[in-house]
């Protein structure tokens, strides 16, 4: 899998590094179990800070997409089963992007369409 930072986005570099591993995972390039480079050859890797790379692993395994083992790194989780606060969770993070595309003008069908789509691109490959 190939990573790439774009220094000059508005989206800080440890989200663009936890977007793309956990897109990653959804595309099917990473399978649970697969192990993530440490933080200081990640960050070596990628030319960025190791506490950038550290903040992003930490982020997933907030979220249950990674677990940090000591000494071993960072493990990719099995799925976790679906639950209340994880539906809790993901709502609060779609909100502002669906208010955003009503704010835009997007008509409640157009907003369906462009979910199903991206699902549809995961699912391809």
């Amino acid at each position: 899998m190939i990573i790439r930072i774009e220094p000059d986005s508005d989206i800080p570099i440890y989200e663009q590094l936890s977007n793309q591993i956990v897109e990653g995972i959804a595309r099917g390039w990473i399978h649970p179990g697969d192990s993530l480079p440490s933080v200081r050859a990640f960050a070596s890797d990628l030319g960025v800070n190791m506490h950038t790379v550290n903040k992003s692993y930490h982020q997933l395994e907030k979220k249950g997409i990674i677990t940090i083992v000591p000494k071993s790194g960072a493990i990719i989780s099995s799925p976790q089963d679906f639950n209340e606060s994880s539906l809790a969770r993901l709502k609060e993070e779609y909100k502002p992007l669906v208010a955003e595309s009503l704010v835009a003008g997007m008509p409640h069908e157009q907003i369906l369409d462009l979910v199903s789509s991206i699902i549809k691109d995961f699912k391809k490959i």
